[in-house]
């Protein structure tokens, strides 16, 4: 599993912080997206890969999971199966204070990937690569069956393991129907559940 904006989504946090920045007007969507495009469309690029920074990094335990997400895992060990998160994000913004991007979010995986205490993913199965390169050639290392990922750009790369099975996350339905690039396209961690364990 991808971790940004596949596990954890980020949408009202972003909202809730470019609000408290006064960067954006409350009446922007709540999504990530959203609070992206109108600052990209307001000549603020710098402030949007700050804000970038402050919510990977200082706002990140605020971060919630999507939907479904624990529940999924929870099917997937009772069928026998092994979790891997396997990401890609800098170790540290580009812009603003020098959070430990990494840390934050190991942090936020032993704190909210959890049931009855315990760690869905344990720490030896949870990767952040620095690179999308790299990330994939950590899939294929691990021998990954399926891969979810919200990006149809690592799932299509001639790079991907032609053994892993690609899965895309689309919640906000960005994508359409990619199937014709070999990917099966799900737009809720319930529906994901359906597919892999019917």
């Amino acid at each position: 599993m991808d971790f940004d904006n596949t596990i954890v989504s980020y949408d009202a946090l972003f909202h809730k912080a470019g609000i408290e920045q006064a960067l954006i007007p409350p009446d922007v969507a709540a999504n990530k997206l959203a609070v992206r495009d109108y600052l990209r469309a307001n000549g603020q690029e710098d402030a949007w890969t700050e804000l970038q920074g402050y919510v990977y990094g200082a706002r990140m335990d605020e971060a919630i999971a999507y939907d479904g997400v624990i529940a999924f895992c929870l099917e997937a060990y009772a069928g026998g199966h092994e979790l891997f998160i396997i990401s890609h994000k800098t170790r540290h913004p580009f812009l603003g204070p020098q959070h430990d991007l990494h840390a934050a979010a190991r942090d936020w995986i032993g704190r909210h990937l959890t049931f009855n205490g315990g760690a869905l993913v344990p720490t030896q199965r949870v990767f952040f690569e620095l690179t999308k390169v790299e990330k994939i050639a950590r899939i294929v290392d691990c021998q990954c069956d399926v891969y979810i990922d919200d990006l149809p750009e690592i799932l299509s790369s001639p790079d991907f393991p032609k053994r892993t099975a690609r899965l895309l996350f689309d919640p906000e339905r960005r994508h359409g129907d990619a199937t014709a690039n070999g990917m099966r396209v799900f737009s809720s961690w319930q529906s994901l559940d359906g597919h892999l364990y019917q």
